[in-house]
């Protein structure tokens, strides 16, 4: 295609893990330029440059601003363009416009670069500093771990009930460090009863146990209760204590892990205020950085709150009216973080438990006022973080002359 020379064009971005699909648009809306492009370093630039050849000014617009697209992000600010976001209700609202095709990448490219072409409202995307990339791998990593660790703790029960069910119904090993620790040692009713409860209880307390003698006391009763030696008993044991031995070795890995995040996140200019808000400690303060990414690209609370899922969308049909239902796009990390640090908050006194109760007394149920909650606070970190200031649970005095 011939050079078009002092022309703009516009061009969206259907982006994806594999691959991109990039649609170029001119003045009149009629596509000049379409391609698949693979989500590696020099396809990436090959595009960039051929659609750079067409025009003099170029505008681009992306649907995705998560890791996909941080190698495109990446290399279009390394070529001075900055991506404008469009989000997917966006794409979804203007595909009504644009009838008669099946839903494809190219279509939603297409749809994407009209969208840029006939607005002026969309936010410009930032790259993520390092900062907020290193605690995407961070919390990440975090998240993996804890999935390792359930899935141990899964296996260890159901291990453990075989040769011994008494044992595994006395303690809650998901949390309980002092059972994983009896566990590396003693997996059997005969072995506990042999050791005694005074001198495992001893044992316990060497290894800086919490809580030894009341641990020891509940094995020996359960040990006490079966007498019966199970089949594949030493073989079981052996497996008990292993997974026991690798739990509180993924324990002492997530510990560091937690350490290495709350100092990274601490850097961040802003964690001071993300920290004053109830329920937001390190971990869900790294997680909310990396799940909302530019905060510059919600124009106001209530697009953060949307983007979170935390706004209610209508589903009507015929005559039935008032259907308010979650939006079928939203991001759920972000929507966990607001969730879970709403959970949290309610814990201690202050207006957060208050509010919590106030809906309940209304009749909700405790997902849904603390849903209420989660949507009322982004109105407040949004404001917190717009003013770089930190939270108080007291309203500001307010100055007399």
């Amino acid at each position: 295609m011939s050079a078009i020379g002092r022309g703009r064009l516009w061009v969206g971005i259907d982006a994806g893990k594999g691959h991109h699909w990039a649609t170029a648009v001119d003045e009149t809306g009629a596509t000049v330029w379409s391609k698949k492009i693979d989500n590696d370093e020099s396809a990436i630039l090959a595009a960039i440059g051929e659609v750079l050849d067409l025009a003099d000014q170029v505008r681009w617009g992306i649907d995705l601003t998560g890791t996909a697209s941080a190698l495109l992000l990446a290399l279009l600010a390394a070529h001075g363009q900055q991506p404008v976001y469009v989000p997917g209700r966006t794409v979804n609202r203007m595909s009504g416009a644009y009838r008669g095709e099946a839903k494809t990448d190219a279509r939603d490219a297409y749809v994407i670069a009209e969208s840029v072409r006939h607005r002026r409202d969309f936010t410009a995307i930032d790259v993520p500093v390092q900062l907020v990339a290193d605690l995407a791998l961070l919390t990440g990593h975090r998240t993996d771990l804890v999935a390792d660790r359930v899935r141990m703790v899964n296996r260890l029960r159901d291990t453990l009930t075989g040769i011994f069910p008494a044992l595994e119904r006395a303690f809650d090993y998901s949390a309980h460090k002092g059972a994983l620790v009896l566990l590396t040692c003693f997996q059997t009713p005969a072995a506990l009863r042999r050791r005694g409860e005074a001198r495992l209880s001893a044992w316990l307390a060497k290894r800086g146990v919490r809580g030894a003698d009341h641990i020891a006391a509940r094995a020996l009763e359960s040990a006490r209760a079966q007498h019966t030696r199970l089949p594949s008993e030493q073989v079981a044991a052996q497996l008990v204590a292993d997974l026991a031995e690798q739990i509180l070795a993924l324990d002492e890995r997530l510990r560091q892990i937690d350490k290495q995040i709350a100092t990274t996140f601490r850097s961040h200019p802003q964690a001071a205020v993300l920290e004053s808000l109830p329920g937001i400690g390190p971990i869900l303060g790294a997680e909310f950085l990396v799940a909302a990414g530019d905060l510059a690209a919600y124009a106001n609370a209530g697009h953060l709150a949307s983007a979170a899922g935390l706004v209610p969308v209508p589903r009507d049909s015929g005559r039935r009216t008032g259907n308010l239902h979650r939006p079928r796009r939203y991001s759920r990390r972000l929507r966990r973080v607001f969730y879970l640090s709403a959970q949290t908050s309610i814990i201690k006194d202050g207006p957060n438990r208050d509010f919590y109760l106030k809906k309940r007394g209304e009749g909700c149920k405790h997902v849904q006022a603390i849903i209420a909650l989660a949507r009322r606070r982004v109105d407040v970190l949004w404001a917190l973080l717009r003013d770089n200031r930190i939270f108080s649970p007291d309203p500001p005095a307010v100055q007399t002359a």
